[in-house]
């Protein structure tokens, strides 16, 4: 059998694609990481790309805003920026403003309850002193090896001591890292969004070079396709937090719960972690209800779960789930396997996903369908 060179080209990519792939399997530990030092070296920048992409939805709006002409052509796009950055940290410092007055007043009702929880815990002990002799006559039957039992906690000491600074050092290492990271990110993003239109330019440049043309068409289509699905389930996502933490200031104001509005601020933006967010919520509201009245923090946990009844059956998965096009058992379904492989990383970054994957797998069906001419009388509902 003959070959022409397009042939034979494509059975040595296939070829040196599965030796690839072989020695990857024989090599995980060594790729990995490597993996794990690229993504290292990386990380400012994808950071940047993150919080330029979350930043784009909000400038986006701002800028559509600002008025236009040549005048203002080389205004709009930094001072887009600027207000949506001033947005951003007015929201922020607006969550703080009412978060801070309400922990400080949880600090001083504990610290003023201080005293009589000290006195009942004192009249418990005097209630235990009729124990005390047969407490003594069993501590009496007892033999213990107290050398060996002494030498033993100062070992656990001396290693709990030594393991205890290690890790002091490696977390601040950490966290000066990780500061660093986010601070190059940040700036990084800066540039991303001041000159996003030549970034993408550029862009299908190199996608026009290297692939075919109906590739790259199609790989635009699909990154189009994604841009759009993460922006409107940012969108989405905000939009629901914001609905959850006016649902429970009324009706926590309603069944006169103290911290009504410090617990709505808080349930909303623990909400933007989706579907368990909000229980993150709940019990920080739940303790500060405790302090003043542990009855009604039982009522406000009986509250909440009829709100989240209602929340996450009929507006989690009708606001987020319409919002990327994503069918409302698929919405729990991504959430679920995100969490389980990410974290709450996971759960942010699963449902866009999902959701893009979702369209393409619809649409190839129904290419496939069409292609191989099934008629529509034996898939639809009969």
């Amino acid at each position: 059998m003959d070959w022409n060179r397009d042939q034979i080209k494509q059975r040595l990519l296939v070829a040196c694609g599965g030796v690839a792939f072989f020695c990857a399997l024989q090599n995980l530990p060594s790729l990995a990481g490597a993996l794990r030092w690229v993504l290292g070296v990386l990380a400012p920048f994808l950071v940047g790309g993150a919080i330029a992409f979350v930043l784009n939805v909000p400038m986006r709006a701002i800028e559509a805003c600002l008025p236009r002409g040549r005048r203002w052509k080389p205004l709009r796009r930094p001072l887009a920026l600027v207000l949506t950055l001033a947005a951003m940290t007015g929201v922020v410092a607006l969550a703080a403003c009412v978060i801070s007055p309400g922990i400080g007043g949880a600090v001083r009702s504990i610290t003023s309850q201080l005293p009589a929880a000290i006195q009942r815990m004192q009249e418990r002990l005097e209630a235990v002193e009729s124990w005390l002799p047969q407490l003594e006559t069993l501590a009496a039957g007892l033999e213990f090896d107290w050398k060996a039992l002494t030498e033993k906690a100062v070992s656990l000491v001396r290693d709990w001591g030594g393991g205890l600074v290690s890790s002091g050092g490696v977390l601040m290492a950490g966290v000066v890292s990780g500061v660093s990271t986010f601070v190059i990110g940040l700036i990084f993003s800066f540039y991303i969004l001041l000159q996003k239109e030549r970034l993408a330019r550029q862009g299908r440049q190199v996608l026009y070079a290297l692939l075919p043309g109906p590739w790259a068409d199609r790989s635009l289509e699909v990154l189009r396709f994604s841009g759009r699905t993460f922006s409107s389930f940012l969108s989405g996502q905000c939009v629901e937090a914001v609905i959850l933490g006016a649902l429970f200031v009324a009706a926590m104001t309603v069944f006169r719960m103290p911290y009504a509005l410090l617990v709505g601020v808080l349930i909303a933006l623990t909400a933007l972690i989706p579907v368990v967010g909000a229980f993150i919520g709940c019990v920080v509201g739940a303790l500060l209800i405790a302090v003043t009245d542990p009855w009604q923090a039982v009522g406000f946990v009986v509250l909440f779960l009829v709100i989240q009844q209602i929340e996450g059956n009929l507006i989690y998965p009708h606001v987020v789930g319409n919002s990327v096009g994503l069918p409302s058992i698929w919405v729990l379904a991504a959430v679920t396997l995100g969490g389980k492989l990410m974290g709450i990383a996971g759960m942010l970054f699963f449902i866009p996903l999902c959701s893009v994957l979702y369209a393409l797998f619809r649409g190839f069906v129904k290419a496939r369908l069409e292609a191989r001419k099934v008629p529509p009388r034996k898939w639809r509902d009969p």
